[in-house]
């Protein structure tokens, strides 16, 4: 049998997404997304900002709206209206300059005949339109000025056929007769097709057969009437608009005019029938807006008219990134559009931008909560938890005396012995002994470590450590609005999620408890701090935080406790017995009473407490000292981009 042959074919690269552009990256949106969460929007708008941003590499709606809106911009300052008013005024000038040369030229013209052709023609009326109108009967000398004058009536048919046909200026240019026939021949099965379709009598066969026969006057191609009729009247109305935009001099000039296009009635009557049809089947078009040009390239109808389609293409992809209606998505942007205004490179922005979103959302980064809201995942806070982590390592490693944390988390020294791995064993392997007892078993059952050794779980042997003594780390964070108007909002939960993040990944024998202070005391998991928004409540209620502290020591007495503290005012509310919060400013003697007398009782239960102080309040840094005396613990107040190696440091220096 003969062997099958593979060919490949290959082209030019005509647009679109780059076959060769490596997949979207996720950790600089992540990023973006996490900072903004913390900082207190919700996913959905911490997500849309990034998209409005863009990234490092990658432009964002925001940019793509103001390239849109400066297109258009340049559009209106570049052009104006009325090219076809003088490109007739031009040709009517000529018409008249060849006919006065035919005078001075012809001896053989009757004098009397002379000067009468010579006063009719000093006597046109200014108005272009109303010139060319009253010489519609005039006999011309001048066989060359004739032509020229009928070079006007075929303009403006082209031109009007041009304003609802794109194309057709060039497309009839040196016309037949029987050319403008079959244009009249179109005009009239079109108006007959949607008048049928507007009774709801047309059929697909209807469709197919005007399309069969007049096909080529529509290059978009249309697959169905419905088609053809969007797309007829989104120029149409554009036709409309470009003749709202004129002053009313120039609208009565081309509406006389009109009415000398290819010198045919009909075909005038056939293109306003057109447009009443057209304006009946699509009323939501805008058929009555108008723009103001100030520019100085004169535009014909046709051009006019698809220059306004380009201003509607403009506005409707400005909304389109503007994302501003309720249910917007990427998917509603025109990216064929916006590659004709503005290039195939901002296509492939908009394409990016849209994966982008996509693959943050499948990757299962962002899950939709129960009320349809989006909220970031566990392996959303994971990612972001890492990357904040090495964020502060690195502040931590320049530290004098710091600890590399890339080392830490072992479960303790090791001895020098080795032992069996047993179930449930966290210690690493000893990966020499564990090779070497693979491959004498291998031996010993007959086999060859030539032909491969493979490993069992009875040759596994780990090295033996030290036991380590677990940690209990309660981290209480101040979360009273004074936090986030001071700028120590994002910092505190940075500091909270590279916490969490480092004793679950590195110290996973130690407990952690993350509990914000506002008004009231509550115990978080990591996702619902980070996404705690700043909220405009009084008071500091230490006292509660610490009560939970204690609860959260109690829980675990086999652990070494540690307390951190962090805050940025003295304790201003207490817990009530009835479970209210007592609020007072200044603090109060009450609330001071039983802030220092909880602080007691963790302290009774063996803690290391170690109190951050964030600004330089005279009074907060009075209690603090003394909170810390009291307890034998210490007081650190780090710059607020400091924060976190602070509270890692010390989180690491406690441990015993």
């Amino acid at each position: 049998m003969a062997a099958h042959r593979h060919y490949s074919r290959y082209g030019r690269y005509t647009g679109g997404p780059d076959p060769l552009a490596p997949p979207v990256d996720l950790t600089e949106a992540l990023d973006a997304v996490g900072r903004d969460v913390m900082e207190g929007y919700s996913p959905r708008e911490a997500l849309r900002e990034f998209l409005r941003r863009g990234g490092r590499n990658q432009r964002g709606l925001d940019d793509l709206s103001r390239r849109v809106n400066q297109r258009r911009r340049d559009l209106l300052k570049r052009h104006k209206l009325g090219g076809t008013l003088d490109e007739v005024k031009d040709l009517l000038d000529k018409a008249l300059r060849l006919e006065r040369e035919q005078f001075l030229r012809d001896a053989r013209m009757d004098p009397m005949d002379r000067q009468f052709r010579e006063m009719r023609l000093d006597d046109l009326p200014k108005s272009t339109a109303a010139a060319v109108s009253e010489l519609a009967d005039y006999d011309w000398a001048s066989q060359n000025a004739r032509e020229t004058y009928d070079r006007i009536k075929d303009l403006l048919g082209r031109e009007v056929l041009d304003q609802r046909f794109a194309g057709m200026k060039q497309a009839l240019e040196n016309a037949t007769d029987e050319d403008r026939e079959r244009v009249g021949e179109m005009l009239r099965d079109l108006n007959d097709l949607l008048a049928k379709h507007a009774r709801g009598e047309d059929t697909e066969a209807d469709f197919q057969e005007f399309m069969d026969e007049h096909g080529e006057f529509f290059p978009e191609d249309p697959q169905s009437v419905d088609e053809l009729i969007d797309a007829m009247a989104q120029r149409s109305a554009a036709a409309q608009r470009m003749m709202n935009s004129m002053t009313p001099e120039q609208r009565q000039e081309l509406m006389q005019l009109s009415a000398q296009a290819f010198g045919s009635p009909e075909l005038m009557a056939q293109l306003g029938q057109l447009d009443a049809n057209l304006q009946a089947l699509r009323p939501g078009e805008d058929w009555t807006g108008s723009e103001r040009f100030d520019g100085q390239e004169g535009m014909g109808l046709g051009d006019g008219t698809g220059l306004l389609q380009d201003i509607a293409d403009l506005d409707a992809l400005s909304d389109q990134l503007a994302q501003n209606h309720q249910g917007a998505g990427l998917d509603d942007i025109d990216v064929e559009a916006l590659a004709r205004q503005l290039g195939d490179e901002a296509a492939v922005d908009a394409r990016t931008l849209s994966e982008l979103e996509k693959a943050l959302r499948d990757s299962g980064l962002l899950q939709r909560a129960s009320d349809g809201s989006l909220k970031l995942s566990p392996k959303a806070i994971r990612r972001l938890g890492k990357s904040l982590l090495q964020d502060t390592a690195r502040q931590l490693s320049g530290r004098a005396g710091a600890r590399d944390t890339r080392l830490a988390g072992a479960a303790g020294e090791p001895t020098g012995a080795t032992r069996e791995w047993e179930f449930g064993d966290v210690e690493p392997w000893d990966v020499t002994r564990t090779i070497t007892n693979a491959v004498q078993r291998t031996v010993a059952e007959g086999g060859s470590p030539a032909r491969g050794v493979r490993l069992q779980v009875s040759d596994v042997e780990v090295q033996e450590t030290e036991a380590r003594t677990q940690a209990a780390v309660a981290l209480l964070v101040d979360t009273s609005f004074s936090m986030a108007a001071q700028g120590r909002w994002l910092p505190m939960k940075r500091t909270a999620l590279a916490l969490h993040h480092l004793v679950s990944t590195r110290f996973r024998g130690d407990a952690l408890e993350l509990i914000s202070f506002g008004r009231w005391a509550h115990s978080m998991a990591a996702e619902e701090l980070t996404a705690l928004p700043p909220v405009h409540e009084q008071g500091t209620n230490l006292h509660h935080g610490l009560l939970l502290a204690g609860r959260f020591f109690r829980k675990h007495p086999a652990m070494q406790p540690v307390l951190l503290v962090v805050t940025d005012g003295e304790p201003t509310a207490h817990l009530m017995p009835d479970g209210d919060a007592y609020f007072d400013w200044p603090t109060s003697q009450p609330t001071l009473e039983l802030t220092v007398a909880e602080l007691d009782k963790v302290s009774r239960l063996g803690a290391q407490s170690t109190f951050f102080r964030l600004g330089d309040d005279p009074g907060l840094e009075r209690f603090l000292g003394a909170m810390a005396r009291r307890v034998d613990g210490r007081v650190v107040a780090p710059e607020p981009e400091d924060l976190g190696s602070a509270v890692l440091g010390e989180y690491l220096s406690s441990r015993p």
